[in-house]
């Protein structure tokens, strides 16, 4: 099965963490949270989950990874403002490795440079962001773009979501 890296830090939408992952989970791929300290605890914004931080940025190749996960929430937003996590964003991309990224996910991949051309979408505060990032944006609840990137707007829409990453881990 697949192993999936998580980029992941306080303030992600629980939620889309959490189901995502246990969906991952259930089908026998290995999820590895990413952060910048391995064994810290990280809590979503609702302070409903917790996670345990699997890796460091500074420990991990973004080669050693099948694919890339971004929940949303703030955590994105944190984690653009430093180069290693943005370079480890920007492989996936560039070596058309499956990329899931929901709700503010994609602020990643706009500061990576690696939209431009893609159709996506995403919680509808960015859409002007990735439109500016050249991105034919759709307001729909799962777009899958050149079988390779799945984004979605908001937790709502998390069963399409993990429905057509799941299609892509096969």
């Amino acid at each position: 099965m697949s192993k999936i890296a998580c980029v992941i830090t306080s303030m992600f939408e629980d939620v889309e963490y959490t189901q995502p992952a246990d969906a991952f989970a259930k089908e026998g791929h290995d999820v590895t949270t990413i952060e910048w300290e391995a064994g810290k605890e990280v809590t979503g914004k609702q302070g409903e989950a917790t996670v345990q931080i699997d890796a460091s940025i500074d420990d991990v190749k973004p080669g050693d990874f099948d694919a890339l996960f971004i929940p949303g929430g703030f955590s994105p937003d944190q984690l653009r403002g430093d180069e290693k996590f943005v370079k480890f964003t920007k492989h996936f991309m560039d070596e058309k490795k499956p990329v899931f990224a929901i709700c503010h996910g994609p602020q990643l991949l706009i500061t990576a440079r690696a939209l431009e051309g893609r159709t996506a979408t995403g919680f509808k505060s960015i859409a002007v962001d990735m439109e500016y990032a050249g991105v034919d944006y759709k307001d729909q609840e799962v777009v899958v773009c050149q079988d390779q990137l799945v984004t979605s707007r908001q937790p709502d829409d998390i069963p399409a979501f993990n429905h057509e990453a799941s299609k892509l881990l096969k």
